[in-house]
């Protein structure tokens, strides 16, 4: 018998999504190589929006740059875990210290890396919809199954935990928290959080908190740490330098556990045996964390009124209330808008066809809303890194094509989307 001779993938992939990088962004490649300009607001890369990572975090760098050329311990360097004790003791969370801190090739390996000691294949973990959806990604590829309560637009993106709780089974390992929230930027309040670790420890979860977004938030919104809410079950704190500190490339990021400790040894060895399979992460990187955390908090000027990041959430606020189709739960913290169209002016609009309608026609990339395990098509994602201007100029695209869709002059229906979005690509 002839074998087949395609090179067939992994049958784990099966149900893993990552869109956001997906097939709109490879399209978007072709028409830049083809010679127009795009505009990307499908990813929060600061650099690419003209941020700097911090000149010390730099310098940091350069001067251990001999110390960064061997393996390094596989929870991390001392100096960095160090760095992020002092912060975690700052905020109030109790008995911390550097042996309940993993150092991580950015927060992707560490979500990764916890549910893949931690799940048993049928496990099941709760997650935000929307999420980010490396989170789903990572339960799936680790033989769980992602449960998902929703954070409904009407709440403002903010989950309420009597509908977490109906979720709960005996097969329930573990709670994710994302707050300040990708893809919303809703802050959830302390109320809200203070129930859900409250859930958590009725039950034995473990609660992954992500918290990546911790010090970007708007207009006085209160951002909880997890940590300081968790006694009574076991609590890992995710979070690096890529978002706040604008250093994606070096590929930083942490977990640190706290709470029921001591119930989690055999759970935080088998953590530590698979990082010590991939060696270590990045040692440079890890130099510049101790500089970041105790040095200048730049991110509190861009988030302030004159400040980049706030005025560029400004103009989307602007321009979602002055839209004849938008709708928009304003975005208390991170650096994205989830926002919404209006199904009573456009009935047939499909997250997916406007997002390749916007990015073929107004050479514009966004994210559509199925992308972060939503059942629903009427929202899309964008980031508010670009300046302010950009953002009108975006707007003005936008509101361009609902006009096009509502005037009949260009369909809102998916049903040419399929030579670039083929059915496979969407989320069930």
């Amino acid at each position: 018998m002839k074998s087949d001779p395609n090179v067939r993938p992994s049958g784990a992939l099966q149900h893993v999504r990552y869109e956001i990088r997906g097939r709109l962004a490879r399209r978007a490649q072709e028409l830049e190589r083809a010679g127009y300009e795009i505009i990307s607001l499908n990813i929060g890369n600061p650099r690419a929006f003209g941020f700097r990572t911090p000149e010390t975090m730099r310098l940091a760098m350069i001067e251990n740059l001999a110390q960064a050329e061997g393996y390094c311990h596989q929870k991390g360097i001392f100096p960095a875990r160090e760095a992020v004790v002092m912060q975690q003791q700052e905020r109030g969370v109790a008995g911390v210290t550097a042996e309940e801190v993993f150092i991580g090739n950015g927060v992707s390996e560490l979500i990764d890396l916890t549910l893949r000691a931690l799940l048993n294949d049928g496990d099941e973990v709760l997650v935000p919809s929307p999420d980010y959806p490396l989170w789903t990604a990572a339960v799936t590829l680790n033989g769980g199954r992602a449960v998902h309560y929703p954070c409904r637009p009407a709440q403002g993106f903010v989950p309420d935990p009597a509908e977490v709780a109906r979720l709960v089974t005996p097969r329930t390992r573990a709670l994710v928290v994302i707050n300040p929230n990708n893809p919303t930027g809703a802050v959830y309040p302390r109320a809200v959080l203070t129930e859900l670790a409250r859930l958590a420890e009725r039950h034995g979860l473990v609660v992954f908190s992500d918290e990546i977004y911790d010090q970007m938030t708007y207009d006085g919104a209160e951002f909880v740490p997890m940590a300081t809410l968790v006694h009574d079950t076991l609590c890992a704190t995710l979070a690096g330098l890529s978002k706040v500190y604008r250093a994606c490339g070096l590929r930083v990021g942490w977990a640190v556990f706290s709470g029921r400790v001591h119930a989690a040894a055999d759970y935080l060895n088998a953590l530590e045996l698979l990082s010590s399979l991939r060696l270590c992460s990045n040692v440079m990187g890890q130099w510049a964390v101790q500089t970041a955390l105790g040095g200048h908090q730049s991110i509190r000027e861009l988030i302030a009124p004159g400040g980049r990041l706030y005025e560029s959430r400004a103009v989307i606020l602007e321009a979602a209330q002055r839209s004849r189709f938008l709708r928009l739960a304003p975005p208390r913290g991170a650096m994205y808008a989830f926002v919404g169209v209006d199904e009573s002016a456009l009935p047939d609009f499909d997250d997916q066809r406007f997002a390749l309608d916007l990015l073929e026609h107004k050479h514009v990339l966004v994210a559509p809303g199925v992308s972060f395990n939503v059942p629903y098509r009427s929202h899309f994602r964008i980031t508010n890194l670009p300046d302010a201007p950009t953002l009108r100029e975006v707007f003005a695209r936008i509101e361009e094509l609902l006009g096009e869709y509502a005037s009949g002059e260009r369909r809102a229906g998916a049903a040419e989307a399929g030579n670039v979005l083929s059915a496979e690509t969407r989320f069930k």
